[in-house]
C-alpha cells in the first residue's frame, strides 16, 4: 500500500513540473510572441542562423524543438517508471524488461535527434557536410539520454534507500507533525520553481526572496500569532510584532542590494527592495492572518465534529448493537443452550453478555481506550455469534488476533462495525458461510481484516443492497479521529465481502 502511495505522489509531482515546464514554454509565447525571444538575438541563437544565412522561425527553431523535448522526457519517465518498473523488473521479467527500457531509449533518442535538428540547424551550415550536422546531432542526443538514464537510475536508488530505511520514520514522525509536512511541501515548491525558471535573474530573486517569505509565514503562524491568541499583553506582542517587521524589512533591503547591487546598480533597485518590501509586510501578514485565523476556526469546528460525531456513533451503536432485537436474539441463544445442558455454556454466555454491556456503559465513552479491550470486545461479541451458529457445520468462523505489540490505544468502537457487518451479511444457515478476522499490530500501526461470504438476498429483503450498519458512520469517525493516518479499503465481489483498516496509532 505504501508503493502504491509514493507511486500517486510521483505522478503527482512530475505532472506538476511537466505542468510547469509547459507553462514556462507556452506562457512567455501567449503573452509576448517572438518578441519575448527576438531581444537575445545579437548574442543568441538567432544570431547563429543569421551567420550562415539561414531564416529563424521561433515557433520551428525553437518552440516545437522544447516541447517535443519535454514531452518525451515526461512521458518516458511514466513508460520507465510506472509500468517497466513495477511491472516487469521488480518482478524480475529481465528480458521483456530489458527490451522494453531500450524500445523507450531509443525512440527517445531519435525524437530528440530530430528537435535538435531543428533548434540547432544553424550546425547545417556550421558543417562542411550535412553528415557531419546529423553526427553532432546525434551526439548531443545521445548525451541527454545517457544522462536521463543515469539521472533516473540514481533516483530510482534513492528511492529505495527511502521506502526501505526512511518511509517508516518519516511516516511516523515527520508527516504526522504539521510544521515538518509544510516545510517539506513549501522546500518542495521552491525547488520545482528553480527548476522551471530559466532566467538566471529570475532565479536569483527566487532563490533569496522565497526563503525569507516562507520564513516569514511560518514564524507568524507558529510563533507570533499563537501567542497573541494566547497571552492578554497584547501590547507588548504588537510590540515585537513591529520589531519583527522591521527586521525583516532590513534583511530584506539589505539583501536585494548585496545580492544584484553589483549585476545592476544599486540606484535601479531600490523600488524593486521596496516591492518586497511592501509584499513581505502590506500584502505577506494580513494573508498570513488570514490563514492562521481560518486554520483556528477549522480546527475548532473539526474538534465539534470530533465531538458530536463520536456522541452520534454511541447513540446509533446503542441503538444498533444492544437494543431489544439484539437482547432478546442473545437471551434465545442461551434459552436454547440452558435446555441442551445444565449450566456451562449458558452461565459464559451470560458473562460475556454482561461484558460487553458493561463495556458499552463505561468504556465506550471515553476518548480513547487501550486496543486490549476493544479486542476483549470483539471476542466476546464473536463467542456469542458462535454459540448461536456453533450446531450449523458449515458455518466457518475463524479468528487470527496477535497481540504482540499491540499495547496501543484507539479511539473505542472503530473494529466492531466489520465485525458486526460480517455476522449480519455474512451468515447462512442454508449455505455454506465462512467469516474470518485477522488482527495484528506493529511499533506504531494496527491492522485489522475481515472477510465473509456473501449470499443472495431475497428481492423483496429492505437491507438487499444495505454494506451494514455503522460502515458508513466509522468512515467519518475515522477521517475525524485519524486525519490522513488511516487507510479503509473496502471491496466486494460476487461471492466475498473484504475489510482491510490499517491505523496509525504513534
Amino acid at each position: 500500500m505504501d508503493q502504491q502511495k509514493i507511486r500517486k505522489i510521483e505522478f503527482g509531482v512530475a505532472t506538476a513540473i511537466f505542468l510547469l515546464a509547459l507553462f514556462s514554454l507556452i506562457g512567455p509565447s501567449l503573452m509576448n510572441g517572438e518578441i519575448h525571444y527576438d531581444r537575445y538575438y545579437d548574442n543568441g541563437i538567432p544570431a547563429k542562423f543569421a551567420r550562415y544565412h539561414q531564416i529563424y522561425d521561433y515557433y520551428l527553431h525553437y518552440f516545437l524543438p522544447v516541447l517535443t523535448k519535454i514531452l518525451v522526457v515526461y512521458f518516458s519517465f511514466l513508460l520507465v517508471n510506472f509500468v517497466v518498473v513495477p511491472k516487469f523488473l521488480e518482478r524480475n521479467k529481465w528480458v521483456l524488461g530489458g527490451l522494453l527500457v531500450i524500445v523507450i531509449s531509443t525512440t527517445m533518442f531519435f525524437l530528440l535527434m530530430v528537435s535538435h535538428s531543428y533548434r540547432y540547424g544553424y550546425m547545417l551550415g556550421q558543417y562542411k557536410t550535412r553528415h557531419g550536422a546529423h553526427v553532432q546531432f546525434a551526439k548531443m542526443a545521445f548525451r541527454i539520454t545517457i544522462a536521463y538514464t543515469v539521472f533516473y537510475t540514481v533516483y530510482y536508488a534513492l528511492k529505495q534507500l527511502y521506502i526501505n530505511y526512511v518511509h517508516s520514520y518519516a511516516v511516523n514522525k515527520i508527516f504526522p507533525n504539521k510544521i515538518a509536512r509544510e516545510i517539506l511541501i513549501a522546500f518542495g515548491v521552491w525547488v520545482i520553481l528553480l527548476l522551471n525558471v530559466s532566467d538566471w535573474r529570475l532565479a536569483s530573486i527566487i532563490m533569496f526572496f522565497y526563503p525569507v517569505a516562507a520564513a516569514l509565514f511560518f514564524f507568524t503562524q507558529y510563533k507570533i500569532f499563537p501567542e497573541f491568541e494566547r497571552h492578554q499583553n497584547k501590547r507588548k506582542l504588537a510590540q515585537d510584532l513591529v520589531l519583527y517587521i522591521l527586521l525583516i524589512n532590513f534583511v530584506v533591503m539589505v539583501g536585494v542590494l548585496l545580492l544584484f547591487g553589483n549585476s545592476f546598480g544599486l540606484e535601479p533597485l531600490v523600488p524593486y527592495a521596496l516591492l518586497g518590501v511592501f509584499l513581505c509586510t502590506i500584502v505577506g501578514l494580513p494573508l498570513s492572518w488570514l490563514f492562521f485565523k481560518s486554520q483556528l476556526n477549522q480546527k475548532q469546528v473539526t474538534g465539534l465534529k470530533v465531538a458530536l460525531n463520536q456522541s452520534s456513533a454511541n447513540l446509533d451503536f446503542l441503538r444498533t448493537q444492544i437494543n431489544p432485537h439484539f437482547l432478546f436474539n442473545a437471551l434465545n441463544t442461551l434459552y436454547g443452550t440452558a435446555l441442551q445442558e445444565d449450566a456451562p455454556r449458558t452461565s459464559e454466555g451470560i458473562q460475556k453478555l454482561g461484558d460487553m454491556m458493561r463495556f458499552m456503559l463505561h468504556d465506550n465513552h471515553l476518548e480513547k481506550i487501550s486496543l486490549e479491550k476493544e479486542v476483549a470486545y470483539l471476542q466476546n461479541y464473536i463467542d456469542l455469534q458462535r454459540l448461536r451458529v456453533m450446531e450449523s457445520p458449515d458455518i466457518k468462523i475463524e479468528v487470527n488476533i496477535n497481540e504482540t505489540n499491540c499495547s496501543h490505544e484507539i479511539a473505542p468502537m472503530l473494529l466492531i462495525p466489520f465485525v458486526e457487518n460480517a455476522f449480519k451479511h455474512g451468515i447462512s444457515l442454508r449455505n455454506r458461510s465462512s467469516i474470518v478476522i485477522s488482527l495484528s499490530c506493529t511499533e506504531a500501526e494496527v491492522f485489522f481484516d475481515v472477510y465473509n461470504t456473501v449470499h443472495a438476498r431475497p428481492e423483496n429483503d429492505p437491507e438487499r443492497d444495505s454494506m451494514g450498519i455503522g460502515l458508513t458512520n466509522v468512515r467519518e469517525r475515522l477521517a475525524l479521529l485519524y486525519p490522513g493516518k488511516h487507510d479503509l479499503s473496502i471491496r466486494q465481489t460476487s461471492t466475498g465481502f473484504f475489510v482491510h483498516l490499517t491505523i496509525v496509532v504513534n
